[in-house]
This record gives C-alpha cells, structure tokens and sequence, in this order.
C-alpha cells in the first residue's frame, strides 16, 4: 500500500512539473541569416535546460537559405520541407498560437510573408496576452505588415523608411533620440565583439547584468526605424567596427507591448559564436520567461560577460 501511495504521489509531482512549465513555440524556415537551422536548435536545448520550458518547433514546407546547416534540420521533427532559391510563402503554415505561452521567431529577412489568414491569427494572439521574443534577423521580416511592425517597434532592411517610423537610438551621453529624418532602416559594419550598455537596470530581464558587458562576435545593429510604440529600451549595443555606420548607442535589447502581450525584442544572434555568448544565452532565457510570465525567476551566471571580455558556452548538441 505504501509503495502504491509513493507511486502515484510521484506521477502526481510529475504531471504538476509538466504542466507548469512554460510552453514554447519556435517558427522558422526562411532566414538570411544560414545559422538558422542550427540556432534554432541552439535555442530550443538552452530553453529546455532550465527546466522551465517546453519547446515545439513548427517551421514553412518551403526552406531558404538552409544548405549550410543542413544536418540540424531533421533534428526539429517538422516533417517534409524542401529548400528553395527563393523564398515562398507556405499556404498551409498556420501554427496553433494559442497553445502555447511565448512565440519565438528564427525567420529573418526576405522571408515570404505568412498566409492573411495566419498573421490575423498572430495579431490576435498576441494582442490577447501571448508572449512574443524576436530574435535578430526577426526584425527584418515581413515589412508590409502593419502590426508586425507595431509588435517588434523598430526594424531594419525590406524597404523600411521614414514612412515607416522614426529612428530610435541614443546618443554618447545616454540621451534617448527620436529621428524623424528620412533615411533607409537597417544598417551594420563586420561582425565582432562590442559593449552592451544596459539602459534600464531595473526591469526583470537585465536586473543584475553588469552595467557594460560584451558580446560575442555579431552584428551591432544600427539605424533601425519604426513605430517604436509602447516601448522599452533595455540595452544598446556600440559598433566599434572600422566601418561602423553610426557613432551612437544603438537598441539592442527591447520590450514592446502589444494590447496585453509583451515582446521581447532581442537583436543580437548572427551566427554560431553570437548564439554561443553567455550574454545572448542569458538575454534570451530571461527575455522569454518575462514575455511568458511577466517575470524572470533565473539568476544572472557566474560566467555572465564583463566589459572587458565575453564569454562563451562552446555549443555541445544533447541527444533527445
């Protein structure tokens, strides 16, 4: 009798860990970016490490820009796909949003727009309270969609001008700037280690990083434009590169909200090295609990990044 109460006390516990854990949807399929297939994977094992996460990967039947990591894109169990020359919308990609807690985006730029019936059904959701993490190239997706654009608050490249908001930055002082200027959104020097200044250290995602920590080797975003309404701007990011766009602090690590949802907007996430930064790993683990939760119960690492040196956590795959 007490083996039989300790058994079923145990698959008790069990069901109440599975249940309130926060549940994930990662979308991908088209990114300029070709780490994508990989980073995707990259983020679903970081996720579901913590012990807070079940992740689900739902991706378009039509690929683009998925030779080089080629290898990982079994590994999402999405079923059939072929990869083409150039992107195509995938008519019958039309994800469950409402089953899940956060949505995360791997799609970057060029990435064909998703069926009417598919972003009304994402607006809905998120405005309702459905949590929303952009990641990098995520802010160079879908232009032409209105509240897309109001959901991530500034974004870059797919013809982005002034039509579409201002440019949102700050200057060497720490003064926030709104540039209603016309000019093209999107812009970046080479790939490489720069300073992240935190600009609020007081929301759940940032409080306890350091005040200045560095990336990995990634791109520092610039001259992103856009609706930037209803938005914080946690972090900005300094391009030190020979031929940096701007001299300028610029956004790197926002939060948007949307009717009852929350964004996270992470633009860092270039390539292999940058998904591999504590300081992304970390970002993006506490970024996507607030969007589900509105709070982030994870602490900052010992091997967090300083303003002298980043840190990373060399990618080892974990069968499933």
């Amino acid at each position: 009798m007490k083996l039989h109460l300790t058994y079923l006390l145990l698959l008790m516990s069990l069901s109440i860990t599975a249940q309130s854990k926060m549940k994930v949807l990662i979308v991908d399929g088209q990114n300029n970016h070709v780490v994508w297939p990989k980073s995707t994977i990259m983020m679903k094992q970081y996720l579901e490490e913590t012990g807070l996460f079940e992740v689900d990967i739902q991706r378009t039947q039509y690929l683009w820009k998925a030779e080089r990591e080629e290898d990982y894109l079994p590994l999402a169990k999405t079923g059939e796909s072929v990869i083409l020359e150039q992107p195509k919308t995938d008519p019958a990609f039309n994800p469950d949003f409402g089953k899940y807690d956060v949505v995360v985006s791997n799609f970057g730029w060029k990435a064909a727009p998703w069926p009417s019936e598919t972003q009304r059904s994402f607006e809905a959701y998120v405005r309702n309270g459905g949590g929303f993490v952009s990641v990098h190239a995520a802010n160079n997706s879908f232009p032409e969609w209105e509240a897309y654009n109001q959901m991530i608050g500034l974004g870059g490249w797919g013809d982005r001008t002034e039509k579409d908001g201002p440019y949102v930055y700050f200057d060497n002082l720490g003064n926030k700037v709104i540039d209603t200027s016309e000019g093209a959104a999107g812009a970046h020097g080479a790939s490489h280690n720069f300073p992240v200044t935190l600009q609020n250290t007081e929301h759940p995602i940032t409080k306890g990083m350091p005040k200045v920590w560095m990336t990995g080797v990634d791109e520092c975003y610039a001259k992103l434009r856009g609706p930037a309404e209803n938005m914080t701007v946690l972090a900005t990011g300094k391009d030190q590169s020979k031929n940096a766009p701007t001299d300028r602090q610029e956004p790197v690590l926002m939060t948007i909200d949307y009717g009852k949802g929350r964004i996270f907007h992470n633009a860092l996430g270039h390539d292999t090295d940058s998904f591999e930064n504590v300081g992304f790993i970390v970002s993006f683990l506490r970024g996507t609990e607030w969007a589900a939760s509105a709070k982030v119960t994870q602490d900052i690492p010992a091997d967090f990044p300083t303003a002298q040196e980043p840190s990373q956590r060399i990618f080892e795959l974990k069968s499933n």
